[in-house]
This record gives C-alpha cells, sequence and structure tokens, in this order.
C-alpha cells in the first residue's frame, strides 16, 4: 500500500471511530438523560440519582428530611417518568452491609474457619443465589459529608452511627461525641496525646532531618496494621506521606468506615491466612502500635508476610509492651522475637521507651550468609512474590531480584518526583520508559479536562475519595496529586498485575476482581461517576466499593 492511500485509510478509521464514539455518547445520553436528577424512592425517604442537587451540596442538609408520596416498587415504572432500568435500594438494615465480610452470612453458611487464625474475618463472598442485587442505603439521618480537611477532625454522627468506640476508648482520645458530630482528636491506644507528636518522635528516633518523618521523600507508602480510625495516617498526610491504613471488620463496627467518613486511605483487611493484597516491596514503612497481634503464631507467618511487603531497608515500627515491660510473659515474647527477626536480618534502627524500630537489609548479603537450616527458610525460586490474590501467606523469606541486590535497594527517586518517573519494576511488564512516559501526559490531559469541566459544577473541597476501578500503570491518579484528593488505584485481578508500578510511584491501591466479587455502591450525597467509555475505565469520585 502506498503511502498516500495508508493515509488516506488511518484518516477514514479514525474518523469512523470518532463517529462510534460519538453515537454512543448520543445513545447514552438519550437512554440514561431522564433518570439524571431523578430519584430512587426507599418508603417516605428518598436517595437522590448522581447528577441531583446534593453535588457539591450543603453540609446540613439531611436525606432522613426529604420526603415524597409515592413509593417506588421495583419493576414497575411511571409512564410519565420512564426509567429504562433501575435497582432498588436495599432495606435499612443493610445500610452496613460488605458483602465479603458479612459474618451474618458466614454463620448461615456455616463455614468451617479457624477463628485463632482470623479466617472469620477475611473475605468469604456469597454465591449468586444470595447475593444482593440492590443498592446499599445510607444510614437514616444521612447528611452531605464534612469537606476536607475539616473532615480529618470531625465527622457526622448519623453518617457512621457506631458511637461505642468513643465511650470504649475514651482514656486513649480515639474519638469524642460532640452533639451531632464525632469528633478525632488525634489520639491512639499508645499515643494519648496525639499522633502528630508520635510522629515526630519517630522521625526523631531514626535521625530524619527536621524530625519529618518522610526523610525528604525517602519515605512515601506506609501500611499501618491495625488502624483504628486511622489518625496515624491521617497526621502523616501533612508530611507528604500516604498510608494505607488495614484492619478488620471486627466488633468495633467497622472502624474502617470512620477513617474513609474522615477522607483518610484505609482497607478493609487481616492478617489471618491469605496475603494482603499488595505487591511485594509496595511500603518504605510497616506500623503496628498496640495492635495485639501474635507475630511469633505459625512459625513468625505475620511477620514474614510484613517482610513480603517492605522495600529493601524498609522499617517497621512497632509500639507495643514487649518492647519496654519487664514482666515474665512479656520478656519471653521480646527474646523470641528478636531471635526471630535476628534469623530474618533484620536490625534495630532505634529502640527507645515503648517503640522498638527494625530495619530491614537493602541486599540478600545476609540471607546467603545465614547457616544452612536456618528457619524461616528462603521462598522458592518459582514463588510469585507479586501473586496476592487469594494466594496463602508462606513462611519464608522473599529474596531480592538480582537487579535489586546489584542496586543495594529499590531504586526509587524522593517523593514527588518518583509520581512521574519510570519505576524499575516497569520492565518486568514489558513496558517501556517511552510508553510509561506518554501514558502519564495522555492522563494528565485527560485529567486537566475532567477538573475543567467539572469546577464550574461543584464546589471546592468536594471531592476528597477517588476510585479508580481499573488503575493500570497509576497514571490517572498521579495526574491528581496535586489536587486535595486521594485515589485508591484498583488493578482487576484477571489483567497485567501492574499494581507494583502503582506503588513504585509513590501511590496506593489494591487487586480485586470485579466479577468474582458482588459490587454495591454506598453512594454519598455528593458522589460522581465518571465513565470513560472508549477505554473501559470508570473513575468513581466520592464514593467507596
Amino acid at each position: 500500500m502506498t503511502k498516500g492511500k495508508a493515509d488516506k485509510f488511518k484518516r477514514t478509521r479514525l474518523v469512523s471511530a470518532l463517529c462510534a464514539v460519538t453515537a454512543g455518547l448520543v445513545f447514552l445520553f438519550v437512554y440514561y438523560g431522564s433518570s439524571v436528577g431523578t430519584q430512587v424512592h426507599r418508603g417516605t425517604s428518598t436517595l437522590r440519582r448522581i447528577g441531583s442537587s446534593y453535588l457539591g451540596g450543603d453540609e446540613d442538609d439531611d436525606l432522613g428530611n426529604k420526603q415524597d408520596d409515592s413509593p417506588f416498587r421495583f419493576g414497575q415504572e411511571d409512564k410519565e417518568n420512564f426509567l429504562p432500568k433501575s435497582y432498588p435500594v436495599c432495606d435499612d438494615r443493610h445500610s452496613d452491609l460488605i458483602p465479603c465480610l458479612d459474618r451474618h452470612l458466614i454463620y448461615q453458611m456455616r463455614l468451617k474457619l479457624d477463628l485463632n487464625l482470623m479466617e472469620h474475618y477475611e473475605r468469604h463472598c456469597p454465591q449468586p443465589e444470595r447475593r444482593f442485587n440492590c443498592l446499599i442505603p445510607p444510614p437514616p439521618g444521612y447528611k452531605v459529608p464534612v469537606k476536607w480537611p475539616r473532615s480529618r477532625d470531625e465527622v457526622w454522627k448519623a453518617n457512621v452511627p457506631h458511637t461505642h468506640l468513643a465511650d470504649e476508648k475514651a482514656d486513649q482520645r480515639w474519638m469524642v461525641v460532640k452533639g451531632e458530630k464525632i469528633v478525632f482528636p488525634g489520639g491512639g491506644t499508645h499515643f494519648h496525646y496525639g499522633a502528630d507528636k508520635y510522629i515526630i518522635s519517630l522521625a526523631n528516633m531514626l535521625s530524619f532531618p527536621n524530625n519529618i518523618l518522610n526523610n525528604q521523600g525517602k519515605i512515601r507508602t506506609v501500611l499501618d496494621i491495625g488502624c483504628g480510625v486511622a489518625s496515624f495516617g491521617a497526621y502523616l498526610l501533612s508530611s507528604d506521606i500516604i498510608a494505607m491504613s488495614v484492619a478488620p471488620n471486627d466488633v468495633h463496627q467497622n472502624q474502617i468506615q470512620f477513617a474513609l467518613e474522615r477522607g483518610i486511605p484505609a482497607y478493609l483487611g487481616v492478617l489471618g491466612t491469605k496475603r494482603l493484597p499488595y505487591p511485594s516491596r509496595s511500603f518504605e514503612l510497616a506500623h503496628c502500635s498496640r495492635c495485639r497481634i501474635d507475630w511469633l503464631q505459625r512459625d513468625g507467618l505475620l511477620l514474614l508476610e510484613l517482610d513480603r511487603l517492605l522495600r529493601p531497608g524498609g522499617y517497621f515500627a512497632y509500639s507495643s509492651p514487649e518492647a519496654y515491660a519487664q514482666d515474665e510473659e512479656d520478656l519471653r515474647i521480646w527474646r523470641e522475637m528478636s531471635a526471630l527477626v535476628e534469623r530474618m536480618c533484620w536490625k534495630i534502627a532505634s529502640k527507645q521507651n515503648q517503640t522498638v524500630i527494625w530495619v530491614k537489609p537493602l541486599t540478600n548479603d545476609c540471607y546467603m550468609e545465614r547457616e544452612p537450616g536456618t528457619q524461616p527458610p528462603l521462598c522458592r525460586s518459582d514463588d510469585d512474590p507479586d501473586a496476592t490474590y487469594g494466594v496463602p501467606m508462606e513462611a519464608c523469606i522473599t529474596p531480592y531480584s538480582d537487579q535489586v541486590h546489584r542496586a543495594g535497594g529499590s531504586g526509587l527517586v524522593p517523593w514527588p518526583a518518583r509520581s512521574t518517573a519510570p519505576p524499575p519494576r516497569l520492565g518486568d511488564l514489558g513496558y517501556s520508559n517511552d510508553y510509561f512516559e506518554k501514558d502519564t501526559e495522555l492522563w494528565q490531559d485527560r485529567v486537566k479536562s475532567y477538573w475543567d469541566i467539572l469546577s464550574p459544577k461543584i464546589k471546592p473541597n468536594t471531592l476528597r475519595n477517588v476510585m479508580d476501578m481499573k488503575a493500570n500503570l497509576g497514571s490517572f491518579a498521579a495526574a491528581l496529586k496535586d489536587k486535595d484528593v486521594w485515589v485508591m488505584n484498583v488493578v482487576p485481578e484477571d489483567g497485567p498485575n501492574t499494581l507494583k508500578v502503582v506503588y513504585d510511584r509513590g501511590l496506593i491501591g489494591s487487586i480485586h476482581n470485579w466479577y468474582a466479587r458482588q459490587i454495591l455502591l454506598r453512594i454519598t450525597l455528593d458522589s460522581l461517576l465518571l465513565y470513560e467509555s472508549s477505554f473501559s475505565v470508570l473513575e468513581s469520585l466520592g464514593i467507596w466499593i
């Protein structure tokens, strides 16, 4: 084919593609346009659809005060306001339902789970016949969430109506009920006087410049195990550190919901039997403050999972009675734990009062120098340390790749340059630096267009919690780094495992299977769904799934 004909052919294909996209958008507008701003009815209370006046509305607006005289019946459409397709709202009692973490379902299915191994706090998804095909309703009296940054310190009590923690943890200053709001003074089980002071003390222990924990951008991603209401992660944000705050849906009544309501990155999870859904070498620092975990159980299995997740030279900050108490049991635990981490080649970076900070080696040298038969062993050569979806944890040490060993570290540049610099592990996926840079530039242009469209429509600080449901390399989130939002980057389990690149850019996220698990949306009153139809990417702004 001649060059002229080839150019003409390309132009014809481009015009055809543009026509197809335009036709699709027109169809979507006609098909769904009538539903924008309409209501899904639930008895006498209503939930407005996305695009309603609640988007960017008044924080004092109360959903429970909105009335309607005509109840909605699923499957029956009003002839005057025809809805081609709609979903009913679940019963009020399901306002806290988390389908794959539903303890009532576990009891009904009579699953044989080992409670000592925390299996009942791991994900167990319902069979298709037990799934709910409805939208999770907000609690009665739900209000438009308090805007960031005020939400760090206070939320509406009606939005997360679980106040027993305020009584149980009153002496530790986790949270305090004040009228219609819940206030978070910044305390924790170990840091009663504030997470901000505690964070400074950690930086001081490590002799970081100006007592700032991010160490000039070298510490960016943190894993907080047993995070409570995520005050530790909340106060790290001012140091340009983003924490994945993890806690189970236990007797504390979904403390993660408090974190998300506050606008703080958080994830429901537990160190049980399965790997956490993050790739190897994802975090510069792991943190456990009175998290009540038995790190010695099952040959140190849980501590070895942290080892898998820490980068070369990464830290584990551990604040617990074993680090300072002098009673016989605590001394025994300290001796055994010290022996375990020594065999794992960790060293004490600093120990002060009730806190010890261990550091992981930069290379494989220490592993190679251990005596034959030393436990825990190195993982098998065919073990994939980045495989996480439903993969059982193993009591073994994950050695570094030859590339990391030779480099003597992760090779990552400091934040914020890290967000746009091609990371060394990019080559593991077969992507070139040129592809990475073009993808980054492409999403910077798209996000600018998104923001230009949204800015006239919504009030400032309306958007805070953002989810990218097919994150690929994380370029969408990287383009948002200067905005006052955080992004949960979700990488589908059935595609390329690009999540390690996301973390290497100083971002956070998780592996997920959108098809195997039931998807129910808990929609906030100022939420927005944004659909990039031509790329099958859904960025869900202001919601969580």
